[in-house]
């Protein structure tokens, strides 16, 4: 999963401040100040929300502050700046977002100009229980310094529990600059309101809506080896709003035994109180309700080595092992380590002080508020496997598919993608790739679709594992292609047949077709799994350029990067 996914909510967090969509939070004019220039590479559109908070509060301090897309940033620009704020996510394991590639590169580039004279600091956004945690941020702030640029302030690398790191980076970095630019004379205006602290009663990350469930359906049939979960939640009196392909975020419970065998393993009393935030709650309701108590990030691991001093989990943690780390830590969870590395005399508050707070998880959403206007619907997997000889389970998935029932309720918030969104012009065609629970967002482009009478034409590729057991939300997609409204559809279901077969085969069969809605001005959405299916679409369309435009494949790649920077290809992989 792209590890900016976890770090969201600063957009709801921005409304809730300012009252309105980003860039209309409250903040004074700085007309006359010295320019500052914010770059924000974000995958899911959710690092521009702190972007827009940096300008915010570095309008307060007298900067004239402007936010840059790197998607849409004019790469030769870059030798005339003169103070630089770059926040950046890593996608994957250490892979830019799809609208920083083209600046990464750049940097790297022996066209990347000298920067001596620039003035700099950079925020990196991502998850550490990726090997390569924040790698976009080091790999940026290394290269800007490299370049001859000055860092003013150190690079913070925030992890999913990013609010306090990410504001004294802003201050921090803000501060800095205004000395080093001797604007310590100039006026300091007051920053209306905290994209962190939304008003009381406003719901948001920090503070979820509890949404009731009004229905919770398996969608595959009988034999299937899924279980995919149709589920609809209400939003009535969230005040919430969301568009097709932003997402919801979903705090989860914890698998009760799950919790039970940490606390087993250590000996603990599960009615010990320990500290939650400002307040101190039993033990078991802690790791049930607010802690990680699966996935393992290498600041636990190190913490928890504190603790039990094991020169052997020592030497796993050490930075020049990170083949070994990769190792260890795929498919193990926090249970394997206190078995792998034992301790004793452990203390109950000294063990949750080494877990992280529990995440959300994001979902894309599967419904449109112009159909539904008070709901929203999500598809969700059930994740179970066996690793390493114990059997796993996903946190999130499994909270759906076997602790939650109608009327109860989930706590949730809405991530505004501002990365994935359908086109502004009706009329413009759309091809939709969505195989698995990636085709979520495409029901929901369908609905709006419907719902506004858009005229546009679509076109949907879809793959599973089995017809008759997979095929996802089929009379839907029926019912459109009887309606006109779906143009046309292709699917692949790989285990039906000997040769496996996916959406990237039914893409290639079809690449002439493809290739002239692209020439028509057809826009682009891959929705799915980050590792295998996203790069297999990605040159399967590359390939149709080359071969049905006549391409060579340095111009079939800047074909897509156009593409991209026209918002006419766009991604929400995981």
């Amino acid at each position: 999963m792209d590890q900016a996914s976890w770090i969201s909510g600063y957009l709801a967090g921005i409304r809730a401040a300012g009252g309105g969509a980003v860039g209309s939070a409250q903040a004074p004019a700085a007309a006359h100040g010295p320019e500052l220039t914010i770059l924000v590479g974000s995958q899911t559109g959710n690092g521009e929300g702190v972007a827009e908070e940096a300008c915010r509060r570095a309008l307060a301090r007298g900067l004239k502050a402007t936010v840059k897309n790197m998607g849409s940033y004019k790469l030769p620009q870059l030798k005339n700046e003169k103070n630089l704020l770059v926040i950046v996510s890593t996608h994957g394991e250490g892979d830019p977002p799809d609208n920083a590639k083209e600046m990464s590169e750049f940097l790297t580039s022996k066209r990347a100009p000298k920067l001596a004279g620039t003035h700099f600091s950079v925020l990196g956004l991502g998850d550490s229980s990726y090997t390569h945690f924040c790698k976009m941020g080091k790999d940026f702030d290394e290269r800007l310094a490299a370049l001859g640029a000055t860092r003013v302030f150190d690079r913070a690398d925030c992890d999913v529990d990013y609010e306090d790191a990410s504001e004294a980076w802003m201050d921090g970095a803000i501060a800095a600059l205004a000395e080093k630019l001797d604007m310590s004379s100039a006026p300091t205006a007051a920053v209306v309101g905290s994209f962190v602290s939304p008003p009381t009663g406003q719901f948001s990350k920090r503070n979820p809506f509890p949404a009731e469930v009004l229905d919770n359906i398996v969608l595959n049939g009988r034999g299937s080896s899924k279980e995919t979960h149709h589920i609809e939640l209400s939003l009535e009196g969230s005040g919430f709003t969301y568009e097709p392909g932003d997402a919801v975020g979903v705090y989860p419970v914890n698998c009760r035994e799950v919790a039970g065998e940490l606390i087993q393993t250590l000996n603990l009393d599960p009615d010990e109180p320990v500290p939650v935030k400002d307040d101190k709650v039993p033990l078991r309701e802690a790791l049930e309700r607010h802690y990680e108590v699966t996935t393992l990030t290498r600041p636990m691991m190190q913490k928890y080595n504190e603790l039990v001093g094991s020169k052997k989990l020592a030497k796993l943690l050490d930075e020049s092992n990170l083949e070994a780390y990769a190792a260890y830590t795929d498919g193990r969870e926090i249970i394997d380590l206190l078995q792998d590395f034992p301790g004793k005399g452990i203390k109950a508050a000294e063990f949750v002080g080494t877990l992280r707070k529990l995440p959300p998880r994001l979902y894309s959403i599967a419904s449109s508020m112009s159909a539904h206007p008070d709901e929203v619907h999500l598809t969700v997997v059930a994740v179970r496997y066996t690793a390493n000889g114990r059997d796993r389970k996903g946190v999130a998935s499994t909270y759906f598919a076997e602790r939650l029932g109608e009327d109860d309720k989930v706590p949730v918030y809405i991530d505004h993608n501002k990365n994935f969104k359908m086109p502004v012009d009706a009329t413009a065609p759309m091809i939709m790739i969505g195989p698995g629970t990636g085709v979520a967002p495409f029901r929901s482009f369908m609905a709006e679709r419907e719902a506004t009478g858009a005229t546009g034409r679509n076109w949907l590729f879809y793959g599973d594992q089995h017809f008759l057991t997979d095929f996802m939300y089929q009379i839907e997609w029926q019912d459109y292609l009887k309606s006109g409204l779906l143009t046309r559809m292709d699917v692949a279901f790989s285990r039906d047949q000997e040769q496996k077969i996916y959406v990237q085969n039914r893409m290639t069969e079809q690449g002439r077709d493809i290739y002239g809605w692209l020439e028509e001005g057809a826009h682009v959405y891959v929705c799915g799994d980050e590792k295998r299916m996203a790069p297999d679409v990605h040159q399967a369309l590359l390939d149709i350029i080359h071969k049905h435009g006549g391409k060579s494949k340095d111009a079939a790649e800047e074909y897509l990067n156009t593409m991209h920077r026209e918002k006419r290809y766009q991604r929400d992989i995981y």
